[in-house]
Parts: structure tokens; sequence; C-alpha cells
């Protein structure tokens, strides 16, 4: 089995870390491949070095069929990991250096037992939806997002986007922006702005206004079978499309489709950690505020 190590600069896992992550693959006997930033910083911490026939750049290529793709940082990190993915039938793990976590769910302290599940075969797997974006101008490439897809204002002035759905207006947004998210998004951005928490498994997409004018307008679930179409007018012409973790500059009247992607992402969690239970963790529900 191969382990495609993965993680960003920031992140910066101590010593300790990184030398339980890579004593642990020696352990199990797995082979390695890592990403040119996150080995730099294993060079750095320590006195290991990397061999360069192990190290990959903005794409991991081809790897073999059981490879498990191992992202040490927070959800942003796990984001980018994904997008570096050559193969998206690749399992993709986490474990959580960072901060809130709903994606990479392994912790510190887990690293351990994770790795034993990887070796035993224990993982839990699960298909994650991913978003098809169209309509970008300067990308000539697919482009997707597990998370979510943000239409956002640049100027202080607001923004307006008419949202449609299989061909119908669903609304005019006036404000911030707006937000089409998958349910793995649902703990993400859409969170932040008010939407609903949705469980992976369900088959939607959510549509969150961002600050909207209208104090009547709420967020909208709707089906991951259909289109969404969003028609944006920035008053300087110029607005921001964020989609997961990377940026676009558009245009005004620029119109973006939205659409599930062909792609999935198989996450993966340890055997003994549910949805349910990283939300009673990560947003404290057990926590009793009236003590």
């Amino acid at each position: 089995m191969k382990i495609l190590l993965f993680s960003r600069p920031q992140i910066a896992p101590s010593a300790a870390d990184i030398e339980r992550i890579f004593s642990l693959i020696e352990r199990y006997g797995f082979d390695f491949a890592i990403n040119q930033e996150f080995a730099t910083v294993v060079e750095k911490q320590t006195s290991r070095k990397i061999e360069a026939e192990k190290i990959y750049t903005s794409s991991t290529g081809e790897q073999p069929d059981k490879s498990i793709m191992l992202c040490c940082g927070g959800d942003g990190t796990l984001l980018e990991g994904v997008h570096r993915l050559h193969n998206k039938n690749t399992i993709v793990a986490g474990i959580n250096f960072g901060h809130l976590g709903f994606l990479t769910t392994a912790t510190r302290e887990g690293v351990e037992p994770l790795f034993e599940d990887i070796a035993m075969g224990r993982l839990h797997i699960r298909p994650r939806t991913m978003l098809q974006i169209e309509g970008i101008n300067q990308c000539d490439e697919v482009v997707t997002a597990l998370n979510e897809v943000s239409a956002q204002r640049l100027e202080a002035t607001m923004l307006k986007v008419i949202a449609k759905v299989d061909n119908q207006v669903v609304a005019q947004y006036n404000g911030d922006g707006v937000i089409v998210a998958t349910p793995t998004g649902s703990t993400a951005y859409s969170l932040s702005a008010g939407g609903p928490i949705v469980a992976p498994e369900c088959g939607c997409f959510l549509i969150t206004p961002l600050a909207p004018h209208n104090f009547g307008m709420r967020p909208v679930v709707i089906p991951d079978t259909a289109v969404v179409e969003l028609e944006i007018h920035a008053r300087h012409g110029e607005a921001m499309l964020s989609v997961d973790n990377r940026t676009y500059r558009i245009g005004d009247d620029q119109r973006i489709v939205i659409r599930r992607s062909a792609e999935r992402i198989l996450l993966a969690t340890p055997h003994n950690i549910t949805f349910y239970e990283t939300l009673h963790s990560k947003l404290m529900w057990d926590v009793d505020i009236r003590n």
C-alpha cells in the first residue's frame, strides 16, 4: 500500500508529529510519496532526507490503485490535497493539525489508531458529492469543488445575484453574495452564513445567501440532480468567485453554471468516528452552558 502525504507550509506539524508519521509508515511497510512543500518542511524539521522520486508537485500523478492520500492539517489542507489528486478514486483521510476539522477527523492522538485502521482495512469510506463549475473565463479545465462555490462582492457596494434552478428563478439575492454548497460543505462557509447542517449522504445542494438586504431570504435546499445558474451583477464591474480554497475574479453580467460532478471523493474516517459524533465534539453539543 502507498501513502500519499500532503500538507501545507503554514501547518507546521512538530518534528515529533512528523517522526511519528514516518515511523508508522516504516512499521507497516507502506511506500509513500510526498508533496514538495511538505518534503521541505520534513527535511527542515527532522534529519530525514526525501528522495527526489518520492516527491510530487502540482499533481500526485499516476499512483497504485490502493493508494491513500493522508492530509496533515485542517480542512483547508484536505481541500487542497483533493485538488492535487490525479485519480479522484483515491481514498482520502485526514489528520487534524488545524482547528475545527470536520473533514480531518483523526486527531494528533489518533495517528497510531488511524494507521492501524489503514493496515487492517477498517477505514469507513464514504463517497462525497462534488460540484462542477462552468463559466469561469480564465479556466480552460473543468473546475470542481468539494465544499462550495460562492459569488461574493469585491467592493463595499452590494452584489446582485440572480439564482436559477433548472431554468426557474429561485431568488434575486442583493447583499454580499450567495453560496452553493454540497452536504459536505454544509458545515463550512454555509454554516457560518446561517445555513443548515446536512448529513453527507443526502442527495442535495444548498443555496445560502450572504448578508441579504431582504431579511426574508433564507437558505434553500434543492436536489443534487438540479442545474444551478448564477447570474452575477457587480456595480463596479467585478466580483469574486470562491471555489473551495481557490478564488477567481469574475466580471459583471457573468453567468456561472453549477451541477453535480461525475467525480466523487472517497473520504475515509476512522472506524469508530461517525458524522454525528463529529458534530458533538466539534460544536460542543454535549456541553451544558447552564452549568
